[in-house]
């Protein structure tokens, strides 16, 4: 059972950011510093991607575990109060998530998912963002 009224839930939900998240910020300073011109959340492409590089036709979302229910990953859990709800919406962000990327794909764009778990920390994200700028440098080899 929720410890809240529907409008107090409704009030911490609508803090909750959906661009400029922390993860993302990690993200876009690592791939700036290592000399990436992007565009941020470009509304002309499918699900607006967090980060847009048109130079190497790569598109890039750093997802939330939770929200975007990374497999495998103990964060992308579905609470138990309003199971049905919750176990509904967040299968629907998934299945916009598939067909977003879809869509991308068929316009000719890489795309890179970046899970939040996956930069959580400074040891991780020492790992997995230069694994980013390689997959990305790696787009233009692939054209060649």
């Amino acid at each position: 059972m929720d410890t809240f009224t529907t409008e107090k839930r409704s009030e911490i939900m609508s803090c909750v950011p959906s661009k400029n998240t922390k993860p993302e910020e990690f993200v876009r300073k690592y791939l700036f510093s290592q000399g990436f011109r992007y565009r941020k959340n470009d509304k002309r492409y499918p699900g607006t991607p967090d980060i847009v590089l048109p130079k190497y036709r790569t598109v890039v979302f750093v997802n939330g575990c939770f929200w975007h229910q990374h497999p495998g990953c103990r964060k992308a859990t579905i609470p138990a109060a309003h199971h049905d709800y919750w176990k509904a919406k967040l299968n629907r962000n998934v299945e916009r998530d598939k067909e977003e990327i879809n869509k991308l794909r068929e316009m000719g764009w890489r795309v890179i998912i970046v899970w939040e778990c996956e930069i959580a920390s400074k040891v991780k994200r020492k790992q997995r963002l230069p694994e980013l700028a390689d997959e990305i440098k790696s787009a233009t080899l692939l054209d060649k």
